[in-house]
């Protein structure tokens, strides 16, 4: 099997010798993973990020606070999900409220102080969009999801996360490494799709080891930890295609 980007779906998600203190994936007949279900709880996981953003929004600036809880919990959470190899559906809707938290704040600040009403809609809908041109393009084999194309992808997401790091560190310290990324020039706007061609590729990388895990016969459970894989890779597309959509802003 071919690894996916997407660290909260290892190669060993899927794997039996994974879950030995467990009897669910014995019964195979009744309690097989697929597809449908594993959109399912993405969607359900998506309407409890959504009503957290919204909630937060509407209670901003009071709630400014709630985007540094949902943004370090949201992290927290995420690594016990992903190191504890949990299924659990309350641990998982945790962390899918918690990230409404911040995108819900988030979102408010780019709108209010930023002066971009309605960015916050227009990025989710690029957002799904991309997702819904993603699965078209996978269903019909236009990308084939192989080791030289995981090689690249994943080489491409360690150097973003070593640029972002560096960022981090440089603005902390008030050493400026890389100062056009985040600007409104054509370095900074090239770099955010750049980024978003990126994510969207891991959504076909979360396709593709959905798919084999269906296809191996995972047991139902499992959906859940899809699911959650599915959700870490559109809340970082939606971060970065409202990042984009700033800086297009700043340049009018």
């Amino acid at each position: 099997m071919y690894r996916s980007g997407n660290p909260a779906l290892s190669d060993s998600t899927f794997e039996k010798s994974n879950y030995s203190d467990t009897s669910w994936w014995e019964d195979k007949e009744s309690n097989l993973m697929s597809i449908e279900g594993v959109a399912e709880k993405t969607g359900l996981l998506l309407l409890i990020t959504a009503t957290t953003a919204v909630l937060t929004a509407f209670s901003m600036p009071q709630a400014a606070p709630l985007i540094f809880v949902g943004a370090i919990g949201g992290f927290v959470v995420a690594m016990i999900i992903i190191f504890s190899k949990s299924m659990n559906p309350v641990l998982i809707g945790t962390y899918a409220a918690l990230e409404g938290l911040c995108l819900g704040g988030l979102t408010w600040m780019f709108e209010v102080y930023l002066q971009l009403p309605g960015i916050g809609i227009l990025a989710a809908l690029l957002t799904f969009m991309i997702l819904g041109a993603m699965i078209m393009i996978y269903r019909a084999g236009l990308i084939a999801w192989d080791e030289n194309t995981r090689i690249a992808v994943t080489s491409a997401l360690v150097a973003i996360i070593l640029i972002y790091i560096v960022s981090i560190i440089g603005s902390i310290s008030g050493w400026y490494a890389v100062p056009y990324i985040h600007g409104s020039g054509p370095i900074g706007i090239l770099f955010s799709l750049f980024v978003i061609g990126i994510g969207a590729l891991c959504l076909v990388a979360d396709f593709d080891f959905i798919e084999r895990g269906v296809q191996r016969g995972a047991p139902k459970q499992l959906e859940w930890r899809a699911a959650f894989g599915l959700m870490v890779t559109l809340i970082w597309l939606y971060l970065e295609i409202l990042k984009l959509l700033a800086k297009l802003a700043a340049r009018r």
